[in-house]
C-alpha cells in the first residue's frame, strides 16, 4: 500500500511580505537590464500581490496564471529573438520571480521564492560588479536568510528577525573569507559571458575622424590606472600610446594595414622595433579598464613588455586577446629615447600616401615651405609657428567641414580639437614629403592623493603627430601644444573654456568634493584590486606573504582545509560562550528587577522569580501585579517555551514600572 504524502504545511500570512519584499529587492535591480514592458508587469504583479495579501483576497486561478506564464515566456522570446544566453534568461528570472509570489499557498512555495532570491542575485554581477552593487547584494542576502527564519521560525519581531540573519551571515563570514583567498582561481573575468559580455566597452578606436574624440572628452569615466614604482614623469611627458594612425581617405583616419594586428605584428618577415632609451626607465603597473580592443596604453616609449605582448611596427603595443575585463598589466617606459632611425621603406611609404585632388591651399603651403625650409624640422616649426601666431581656437564645439576639411580648418574656421590639429599637421608633413602619421591615446592624469594611484580619464583623449627623420627616427609631435600649451602642462579643464562642456566630475573646483571624489575613486580602486581582479597572479602574491610560495593543486587543498578547520573551531567556540550568556529573557528580567531595586525591593541573590513577586506584593502592594505578570512571564521564557511575544511583554513590565505610584 502506498504511503500518502505529508500535506505541505501552509504558508503564515504574517511571512507573505517578507517574501514579496525578497521579490522586490531581487528583481527591481534589474529593471534597467529588462525591456521597459517587462520591468512595468513584474512591478505590477508583486504590487497586485501584495494588495491580495492586504484584502485577505484569494490568488488567481491556475489556469489563469499558466496563460500569463506562456504570454511572458512568448513576449521575452520575441524581444531577445531567444530563450538562452545572458539576457534572455535574466529576463526569464526576473518574471518568474514576479510570478511565483502569485502561486505561493505553502512553507514549500515559499522556499522555492527564497531559492530563486538566492540564485537572481548572482545575475546581478553580470551587470555591475561596484561597490554599491555589492553593498545591495549583501543587504539583500541578509534579507533572504531573515525571511527563511520567519518561514520557519514563526512570529517575531523584525529587528530580532533581522538580527538572527545578520548573526548567521558573520558566522559564514570567515570561511567566506577563506575560500575566496585560497580557492583556486581562474584567468579571466569571474562573472563574464564569452559573446554578449562585451556590449557597451568604450574607448578609443580603430578609425579617427574630426570630432570623433568629442565623445571620449565628454565622459569622466576612468580608462585606466597607473601605479608608478617610485618617482612619476611630468605632466608634459605623461603620453600614454594607443592607436596608430597612417591610412587617410581624405575623411578619416584609419590604423595602418601593415602590422596592426598581433598575428601580423609576430610574422618573421615583420621588422621588430629599434628603441635606444637614454636615462633611467619609469617602471608602472596599468589596471586598464576594458575597451574590447587589443591596444594597450603605455607610457611613449615602452621598452619593458608584460607577457604575451609585442611591440608592433608602428609601435603600438598588442595583446593576443581583445581587453574585454580589467586587466593588469606591467611596463617599464622611457620618456626620452630614439626609435626605428632605419624604418621600414614600406612604412615610410605609407606615412607619405595623400589622397589625390584634396586640400589644394594646404599643399601650396606645404610646398611653399618646402621650397624656403631645408630640412624636416625646419619644416615641422614652421608648421608648429604658423599655429602659433594665426588665431587658432581650441575648442570643443568647431563648426562642420566639408569635403576640403583641412583647407577649411587651416584657412577659414581655424577652430578645433587635438584630431583637427594632429591631422592637418600630418597632412601638411606628408605635403612636404616628410613621412608622417597621426598617434592616439591619453595625455596627462592626476595623481589621486589618497592611493597614489595616477587617473586616467576618457576625458585625457589625445591625438598627436609623429615624423620621422633621417638618423633621428620618429619623433613625437603635438601641435595642440602650440595653439593651447595648457592641455598639455596642467590637463584638459584648463586649455578648454568655462563654456565648453565638460564632465562635471572634472570642473570640481571645492576641495572637499574633490576630496570625497578622491577617496570614492581610491575605494572602487582598492574593490577592483584586491575583489574583482582577484586573479591567479594576485593569488600567488598573497599566498607568498603567507609563506606559501608557487603552491600545487595538494598545498591549496592542505591549506584550504587547515583554515576551514580554524575557522570552525573559532566560530564554534564562540557560539559556546554565547549560549552560556546571559539570554534575552534573562536580560529583561534582570532589568526588571534593578528597577524594582531603584524602588526600594531588591531581589536577593537566592530568590527564585515566584517568591520574589511574593515578596514584592508584602513589600509594594500596588506592584504586586505587575511582578507576578513579569515572574510568570520570565518562567514561562527561562523554563519553558515562551515566545517572542512574551518576552516584549516583560519588557514591557519594565517601562510599566515607572508609572506605577509606589510607596517608600
Amino acid at each position: 500500500m502506498a504511503r500518502k504524502a505529508r500535506p505541505s504545511t501552509p504558508i503564515d500570512p504574517g511571512a507573505i511580505p517578507w517574501l514579496l519584499a525578497v521579490a522586490l529587492a531581487t528583481a527591481a535591480p534589474h529593471a534597467g537590464n529588462v525591456p521597459l514592458w517587462l520591468a512595468a508587469l513584474v512591478g505590477a504583479a508583486i504590487v497586485w500581490r501584495g494588495v491580495l495579501w492586504w484584502k485577505k483576497a484569494g490568488l488567481p486561478v491556475r489556469w489563469h496564471l499558466a496563460l500569463f506564464v506562456v504570454a511572458g515566456v512568448a513576449g521575452i522570446g520575441w524581444e531577445y529573438r531567444t530563450l538562452f544566453g545572458r539576457d534572455a534568461g535574466v529576463a526569464l528570472l526576473v518574471f518568474f520571480m514576479a510570478l511565483k509570489p502569485m502561486e505561493m499557498r505553502t512553507q514549500r512555495d515559499a522556499i522555492v521564492v527564497v531559492m530563486l532570491g538566492f540564485f537572481l542575485l548572482l545575475t546581478h554581477y553580470f551587470y555591475s560588479q561596484t561597490i554599491p552593487t555589492g553593498l545591495w547584494l549583501l543587504a539583500s542576502a541578509t534579507l533572504l536568510t531573515a525571511t527563511l527564519i520567519r518561514v520557519y521560525g514563526g512570529r517575531q519581531p523584525p529587528l530580532v528577525i533581522v538580527r538572527y540573519a545578520g548573526l548567521m551571515l558573520a558566522q559564514a563570514l570567515p570561511f567566506m573569507l577563506i575560500a575566496f583567498m585560497l580557492f583556486p582561481r581562474v584567468s579571466g573575468p569571474l562573472w563574464g559571458l564569452p559573446q554578449d559580455a562585451h556590449s557597451g566597452l568604450s574607448g578609443l578606436s580603430e578609425r579617427m575622424a574630426p570630432g570623433s574624440l568629442n565623445d571620449l572628452i565628454l565622459s569622466g569615466a576612468i580608462a585606466f590606472r597607473v601605479k608608478f614604482d617610485g618617482k612619476v614623469p611630468e605632466q608634459a611627458q605623461l603620453y600614454w600610446r594607443g592607436p596608430v594612425f597612417s591610412d587617410y581617405d581624405g575623411q578619416n583616419w584609419n590604423a595602418a594595414r601593415t602590422g596592426q594586428t598581433y598575428q601580423q605584428a609576430t610574422q618573421p618577415t615583420q621588422k621588430s622595433p629599434t628603441i635606444e632609451s637614454r636615462g633611467n626607465a619609469y617602471r608602472y603597473v596599468t589596471t586598464l579598464e576594458p575597451h574590447n580592443q587589443r591596444w594597450l596604453l603605455a607610457l611613449d616609449m615602452p621598452v619593458t613588455l608584460p607577457k604575451d605582448a609585442i611591440l608592433a611596427p608602428t609601435l603600438e603595443t598588442l595583446t593576443r586577446e581583445r581587453i574585454r575585463s580589467r586587466t593588469r598589466f606591467a611596463f617599464a617606459s622611457s620618456v626620452d629615447f630614439s626609435v626605428n632611425r632605419n624604418e621600414d621603406e614600406g612604412l615610410l611609404k605609407l606615412a607619405r600616401v595623400l589622397p589625390p585632388g584634396l586640400n589644394p591651399r594646404t599643399r601650396a603651403l606645404a610646398a611653399e615651405w618646402k621650397a624656403t625650409f631645408k630640412t624636416p624640422q625646419m619644416i615641422s616649426n614652421a608648421a608648429l609657428l604658423h599655429f602659433r601666431q594665426e588665431p587658432f581656437r581650441y575648442t570643443l564645439r568647431p563648426p562642420l567641414l566639408g569635403q576640403q576639411a583641412v583647407d577649411e580648418f587651416l584657412f577659414d574656421t581655424r577652430s578645433g580639437f587635438c584630431e583637427h590639429y594632429a591631422s592637418a599637421y600630418v597632412f601638411l608633413m606628408r605635403a612636404a614629403g616628410i613621412p608622417a602619421r597621426v598617434v592616439a591615446g591619453y595625455q596627462g592624469g592626476e595623481i589621486n592623493p589618497v592611493d597614489g594611484y595616477l587617473t586616467v580619464r576618457q576625458s585625457d583623449a589625445h591625438a598627436w603627430a609623429e615624423i620621422w627623420v633621417e638618423d633621428q627616427g620618429w619623433l613625437r609631435v603635438d601641435p595642440t601644444a602650440a595653439v593651447a600649451p595648457s592641455r598639455i602642462e596642467s590637463g584638459i579643464e584648463a586649455a578648454l573654456p568655462a563654456s565648453d562642456p565638460l564632465p562635471a566630475i572634472i570642473r570640481i573646483d571645492t576641495d572637499w568634493l574633490r576630496d570625497l571624489r578622491n577617496r570614492w575613486e581610491a575605494a572602487n580602486n582598492a574593490w577592483n584590486q584586491w575583489v574583482l581582479g582577484y586573479n591567479p597572479e594576485r593569488q600567488r602574491e598573497v599566498l607568498s606573504r603567507l609563506g606559501l610560495s608557487d603552491p600545487d593543486w595538494r598545498t591549496m587543498t592542505a591549506a584550504l582545509a587547515v583554515f576551514c578547520g580554524i575557522a570552525l573551531l573559532a566560530v564554534t567556540a564562540w557560539t559556546l560562550v554565547q549560549r552560556n550568556s546571559a539570554t534575552p529573557a534573562q536580560r529583561a528580567w534582570d532589568a526588571f528587577c534593578k528597577r524594582l531595586a531603584r524602588l526600594g525591593v531588591q531581589r536577593e541573590t537566592w530568590e527564585g522569580p515566584v517568591a520574589f513577586a511574593l515578596r514584592v506584593a508584602e513589600v509594594q502592594p500596588a506592584l504586586g501585579a505587575l511582578a507576578h505578570e513579569a515572574a510568570s512571564l520570565f518562567a514561562d521564557l527561562h523554563y519553558g517555551t515562551g515566545t517572542a511575544e512574551q518576552l516584549n511583554r516583560l519588557k514591557e513590565c519594565t517601562r510599566r514600572l515607572k508609572e506605577t505610584p509606589t510607596r517608600r
